[in-house]
Parts: structure tokens; C-alpha cells; sequence
């Protein structure tokens, strides 16, 4: 049986690249984040509701800043605490996914409930490297994503911001808009005063 070596088209230096198999992050990072994952897994993601501060000592410790106030679901799945910011009353229910490739920050009584994706990788489908592109994610203060919706690279919802269950946007969202659908359209405009009066009883 052939292998890729046998083939005189073969270049050996294209098959460091990523899209060939070759790693896209340095073995030091990979054993920092391996180090992560099982960390999160023996000490976290078993634990119950109560333990919020627990489970943010530890993101602390790899990096994150989260306020003491944050919450953080013991189901959520984090890449990499260190490109994680979550300002006070800040929330991330079970099963989000937060590829935080690049920087994502959650700011104050925003909410990212059960199963939502925030995803600030993509790819460069020009390049023949398939090279990864990073943009960093904002949720403005107040704005809610809603059960399983999805934020595509550097998308910033504004303040107060609803992006409803199952909705995808690539594109920023306007502050105090709901938006629903794939792609998120804006349907209605959010009372501010909705906002500011949940911050009020939180």
C-alpha cells in the first residue's frame, strides 16, 4: 500500500499545514489547553449550580476575567479561558459552545443560554492553506442570546440586543433590536426600559 511519500507530488513541507494534518497551534499551547480540558473535566464540569465561584476560580486561574458576580454553567464548553471576559451579572447556561479563538466578552447582565454557540474562528476560503482567521465577540450589556443561536466571527450585539432561539448572524446586531432567523433579521424594537429594569431586580 502506497503512502502520501510515495507520490512525487508530495511536498513535504505542505504537509505541516494544517489542512494536510499538520497542527495549527504550538505543542506548548496544546499541552497548556489539554491541561485545561481535563482540569475543567475532573474539577468542573460535574459540579452543581452552587458552585459558581468554584468553577470561576478556576477559569480565573487559566486566565479568564470573570467578575465575581459572573455565572458560568458547569456544561459549558470553554477553549480557552484566558480569551474570556464576563463582567458582572454576566451568564453562559449548559452546553454553550465558546470557541474563543479570539477574544470573547460578555458583559454586564448579558446572558448566553443553553446550547448557543459563540464562534470567533473561520477560515480563509481564498487561501490554499485554509488559514484560520480569528475575530474577536462582544455581547453588549443587557443583550440576550437566546437558546442555541449562533455568533459568527466578530459580531457585536449591541446593548440590549436579542438574538432569538436558533438564530445565526454573521453581522453585527443593532443595539435594543430583536432579531429572529438564519440569517438573524430584526422583527421589533426592544423597550429599553426592559432592560434596565432586569439589571434593577438582578
Amino acid at each position: 500500500m502506497r503512502s502520501r511519500y510515495d507520490d512525487p507530488t508530495f511536498d513535504a513541507a505542505r504537509a505541516t499545514l494544517p489542512r494536510f494534518g499538520g497542527p495549527t497551534y504550538a505543542l506548548r499551547f496544546r499541552l497548556f489547553r489539554f491541561v485545561w480540558m481535563i482540569t475543567w473535566l475532573l474539577l468542573a464540569a460535574w459540579t452543581p449550580p452552587p458552585f459558581r465561584r468554584w468553577r470561576n476560580l478556576l477559569l480565573r486561574l487559566f486566565g479568564a476575567r470573570i467578575h465575581a458576580t459572573a455565572t458560568v454553567h458547569a456544561k459549558a464548553r470553554i477553549w480557552w479561558p484566558a480569551h474570556l471576559v464576563m463582567d458582572a451579572y454576566a451568564s453562559m447556561g449548559p452546553g454553550v459552545i465558546c470557541y474563543n479563538v479570539a477574544s470573547i466578552t460578555i458583559q454586564t447582565f448579558a446572558s448566553v443560554s443553553q446550547r448557543a454557540h459563540l464562534c470567533t474562528g473561520t477560515h480563509d476560503v481564498q487561501d490554499s492553506a485554509f488559514r484560520l482567521i480569528a475575530r474577536p465577540i462582544i455581547i453588549g450589556a443587557n443583550a440576550w442570546v437566546a437558546a442555541e443561536a449562533f455568533v459568527g466571527p466578530g459580531v457585536t450585539l449591541g446593548e440590549g440586543a436579542v438574538l432569538g432561539a436558533r438564530g445565526v448572524t454573521a453581522r453585527s446586531l443593532d443595539p435594543w433590536t430583536i432579531y429572529v432567523g438564519n440569517p438573524a433579521k430584526p422583527v421589533r424594537v426592544r423597550r429599553r426600559e426592559a432592560g434596565a429594569a432586569y439589571a434593577l431586580a438582578s
